[in-house]
């Protein structure tokens, strides 16, 4: 996975390389439980999810397999596959993660039980400036790596002309990470990957570069990991307010309160925006320099949650001394879902992103993005992203959840189904009419029926019929004999239909015999004058009723695997390259970031077998998928013809559950 990049020009300082025994005994230490990650992950947009191929690395850090790396490497993935140090490739799984520090944990799921080799984290606190430090990793997805520099600054913030730091789902990481900053060299895939000492020894998760690297502190990563071992997740503490720096004129120690969020532990205990904030239970609180805001943050969420802690403020000059009842803190926004029914992506509200929307309560379901052409954008008036369902068919939506639920309830049995939806946008609460539509299949209009013949044929040009002995000549070449049948050969001249002269000259003008045989009914004899080897001659044809085109053929959208494919037209096995084929379904369209683009299946293949079941037919192809859906397996095997070529693709979904 890409690290997070920052274009800044930063000085390198200078360094004296370590010994190479120095680097041995550390390498030995740690690069066995190095690992290479490859995940599918998923964004959203658009009214989508969108699946997409990724890498990044992480350390092994504890003998039955569990594996840190960053959260913007894994936090997202539906599948994940480590590769060992051995080059061995081991399924994991996602035990949990935590944006805020940027920290997931996986587990790896090998086919039998095993210890694997662990690295350790350091217990001696932060490397000092100086110190000389390894990188390791899967840069660009190579192979593992090592690269070496010293620390830079072991207290690094984001400068205040960027950011407080980089964003995760609405998780300002800079927050509580103070990161290790140095100058060994990481790319993207090095993201995850661990910075280690002379000692093997992992001080942090390498995370950012921009101009030097910088770290995550392994005194951050551990308690994180070891939260989300022991209970899948991490709670921390909040009281409800933001600190910033204490003013410049102020001489006294503390932080100080920028903003009490209403109805909040801080606002109940009396708490205000502009107190000095001088400690929180026994620990001191002192706020200078931004660097020592992410201390800060970290005391507070490490209080103890529904147990009141005594707080001491300055306010006006006078010391205050308080209580506060912390709660646990919430997500900064909700897991993003798609709706496919809908045309949309949702999720739920959290107490947070309820708050910036200026909302009363979290109930509801936010409307994120919305699909051109789907169901919400389609809807009259059309749902617009920040809107809050909140009822349906005047039931209440409380999330996401309950909004499926009720669409495949709407949809049980039907295709269609047209609901009276209430949103509230802003202020406002509006009515709006959506129409439900499943992925189902589409029967274009027959288009009508007139006689042809099964050849290629193209515009006898001026300077042609000079070349070919007949100046002044009009007609069509022939330039493939499709049927056999047909008495014709490539090369033969067609210079009138029944007597009427076939006038076409220029490149274009091929319709116009098209045209004069669409005339006559299919199956009846139409008399041609043609020129063959030097000589004008007559030749009868038996016109033929014309084959339906592809865009006539039944089309089918498969909403799991995110393809179209429809019948195959007679015209289809017209193409020379598709010689022998007797049977399948067209691909007509690959959704971008979906399971079936993931396997590289490609617009314009024919799926002749699904998982070893023969595919004749696009009702086949529904049959079969349809029991693939009940069945769910690991892996779908589609045989394909490409071209000449026959070729198995592997699609490997993440099955909801």
């Amino acid at each position: 996975m890409r690290p997070i990049l920052i274009a800044c020009a930063l000085a390198t300082l200078p360094m004296q390389a370590p010994s190479r025994p120095d680097i041995d005994r550390a390498l030995a230490a740690v690069y066995p439980s190095l690992v290479r990650i490859s995940v599918v992950t998923v964004s959203y947009g658009s009214g989508r999810e969108i699946r997409s191929e990724a890498s990044g690395s992480g350390t092994i850090v504890a003998a039955d397999g569990y594996v840190v790396t960053n959260h913007h490497v894994a936090g997202h993935a539906r599948r994940i596959v480590c590769t060992l140090s051995t080059l061995e490739e081991v399924p994991a799984d996602l035990v949990g993660t935590d944006p805020q520090s940027d920290i997931s944990v996986l587990k790896l799921r090998p086919d039998r039980p095993r210890q694997f080799p662990v690295a350790p984290f350091a217990t001696h606190g932060t490397p000092a400036r100086g110190d000389t430090v390894l990188a390791l990793g899967s840069p660009l997805a190579l192979s593992q790596s090592v690269t070496m520099g010293i620390v830079s600054n072991p207290q690094m913030v984001m400068p205040r002309t960027l950011t407080a730091g980089p964003s995760l789902d609405g998780e300002d990481v800079g927050s509580i990470v103070r990161w290790i900053g140095h100058d060994a060299a990481i790319y993207p895939g090095n993201s995850g990957g661990p910075l280690i000492n002379l000692q093997g020894e992992i001080v942090g998760v390498n995370e950012l570069s921009f101009g030097l690297a910088a770290a995550i502190p392994a005194d951050v990563v551990k308690p994180v990991f070891d939260a989300i071992v022991r209970q899948g997740r991490v709670q921390r503490a909040s009281i409800g307010l933001e600190m910033q720096p204490r003013l410049n004129r102020e001489k006294r120690k503390g932080a100080m309160v920028a903003w009490v969020e209403d109805g909040s532990p801080a606002a109940t205990a009396g708490i205000e925006s502009g107190d000095l904030l001088i400690s929180i239970g026994s620990t001191d609180v002192d706020v200078q320099f931004p660097e020592q805001l992410p201390l800060a943050n970290q005391a507070i969420a490490a209080l103890p949650i529904g147990r009141s802690v005594p707080i001491e403020i300055v306010r006006n000059g006078t010391v205050k001394r308080l209580a506060v009842t912390p709660v646990e803190r919430t997500s900064a926004t909700g897991e993003p879902v798609e709706l496919r029914e809908w045309g949309m992506v949702a999720s739920a509200l959290t107490p947070a992103s309820a708050r910036d929307m200026g909302r009363a309560n979290a109930k509801g379901t936010r409307v994120v993005s919305v699909r051109a052409g789907g169901a919400a954008q389609q809807a009259k008036p059309p749902v617009e992203p920040d809107d809050v369902i909140v009822e349906v068919e005047g039931k209440p939506i409380a999330d996401p959840a309950q909004l499926r639920a009720f669409t495949e309830a709407a949809l049980a049995d039907k295709e269609r189904a047209s609901v009276l939806v209430a949103i509230e946008r802003r202020e406002e609460r509006r009515l709006t009419i959506v129409d439900l539509t499943r992925p189902h299949t589409d029967e274009p209009p027959l288009e009508a029926r007139k006689a042809w013949l099964k050849i290629a044929f193209q515009a006898l040009t001026p300077a042609m019929a000079q070349r070919l002995g007949i100046p002044g000549k009009t007609g069509v070449r022939v330039t493939r004999v499709i049927d056999s049948a047909v008495p014709l050969r490539v090369g033969d001249i067609i210079l009138a239909v029944d007597g009427d002269a076939v006038r076409a000259a220029a490149p274009g003008d091929e319709q116009v015999f098209a045209a004069m045989l669409r005339q006559y009914p299919a199956g009846r004899d139409v008399p041609l004058t043609i020129y063959r080897n030097g000589a004008t001659v007559p030749v009868t044809v038996t016109v033929q009723l014309a084959a339906r085109s592809p865009g006539e053929m039944r089309r089918y959208d498969d909403a799991v695997f995110g393809f179209r494919a429809r019948d195959l037209a007679e015209r289809d096995l017209e193409e020379p390259r598709l010689k022998g084929v007797t049977g399948g379904v067209m691909v007509d369209g690959v959704e971008p970031g979906g399971w079936a683009a993931l396997a590289r299946l490609a617009t314009g293949d024919i799926i002749t077998a699904v998982d070893g079941q023969p595919v004749g037919s696009l009702e086949a192809l529904m049959q079969t998928l349809k029991a693939v859906d009940a069945a769910k397996p690991a892996s779908v095997v589609f045989r394909v013809r490409r071209g000449v070529r026959t070729l198995f693709v592997e699609i490997e979904p993440s099955w909801p559950k």
